[in-house]
């Protein structure tokens, strides 16, 4: 049988595919691959793999010429064009930098109330709304007021504080121990991790969303954080940071470490208010009757500004 020259021209184009596609899935597998793979090794290796042009190896034979063609084509723009580097300098990412102008919510605004009065009048309704607003707000500074709804006669405002509560408490357990541990193994000199830590676990226990015994834990290994800082570089400590910590102290009745924070308050901060409060609310509860009205004295008799709470004290005991 005798083929017709465009039956040899139509074979010698099929051997000429397969030879094309042949040498371009041995040239990618066997050259390109592990040459990508080499400049990428510091990072993931996303694009171009073995199974990529094992792929394309399949469309060229399903459609020659034309597949090489396309795939020779979407190269040479790719090296031709899309390969420069886009000069993004002028881009900004930084969300700091941007800021938006929100429309306010009226009538949301309109319907929001404090948990605690939902729960005194025992308002569903009121209550599920204040929920809602929370769980859409920023729920970090709401917790003590979310924890009051678990004990909600209503069941579906008590399911929501439920929710609120133990995705926030596991979040923040799982923060406070991986910068925990980055606190022990940073270097003698570094104070980075001692800070982040007190800084958020002194905004969180402030709430007193923990039981009794996880709070105390808790307070204790804020207390070792902020030791290691006052060792390293005590300047760091500021007064707020002292004062929760005196108040955290208190509440978990550890009198004696509470005292030589007192002390250490006064030596950096003698002349702020909270200096003598720490002590005023440590002396009383520790029923330490002279120590309490020598405190007391002496902070009437400086010039520090008085809040109006401390002011209705002195009233009080003078």
């Amino acid at each position: 049988m005798t083929l017709t020259r465009e039956e040899h021209m139509f074979i010698w184009m099929l051997m000429i595919n397969l030879a094309v596609a042949v040498l371009y899935l041995v040239c990618g597998m066997f050259i390109a691959v592990p040459i990508r793979k080499k400049e990428n090794e510091d990072e993931e290796y996303l694009y171009d793999g073995r199974k990529t042009y094992i792929v394309r190896f399949v469309i060229m034979l399903l459609c020659p010429v034309v597949a090489p063609l396309f795939f020779f084509m979407t190269h040479l723009l790719y090296m031709t064009i899309f390969r420069f580097q886009v000069n993004l300098e002028d881009v900004i990412f930084d969300k700091s930098r941007v800021k938006t102008q929100v429309k306010a919510n009226e009538e949301r605004e309109r319907n929001v109330i404090p948990v605690e009065e939902a729960l005194a009048v025992s308002d569903e309704k009121n209550l599920r709304m204040a929920m809602m607003n929370i769980i859409k707000g920023d729920m970090n500074e709401s917790l003590s007021s979310v924890a009051l709804a678990l004990n909600s006669e209503d069941s579906e405002s008590a399911h929501y504080a439920a929710s609120i509560l133990s995705d926030k408490l596991n979040e923040f357990r799982m923060g406070v121990h991986k910068l925990y541990r980055q606190m022990k193994e940073e270097g003698p000199d570094s104070t980075e991790y001692e800070e982040a830590l007190t800084a958020y676990m002194n905004d969180f226990l402030k709430q007193k969303v923990f039981m009794e015994l996880e709070q105390n834990r808790f307070i204790r290994m804020l207390e070792e954080a902020m030791e290691r800082l006052y060792e390293k570089n005590a300047s760091k400590l500021s007064a707020e940071w002292c004062e929760s910590l005196c108040l955290l102290l208190l509440e978990s009745r550890d009198y004696e470490k509470m005292e030589k924070w007192c002390q250490r308050l006064e030596e950096q901060y003698p002349d702020e208010l909270c200096t003598y409060t720490s002590r005023l609310k440590l002396y009383f509860t520790v029923k330490n009757r002279e120590a309490f009205f020598q405190t007391l004295n002496v902070l009437k008799n400086s010039n520090i500004i008085i809040d109006n709470e401390t002011l209705e004290m002195i009233r009080i005991f003078s």
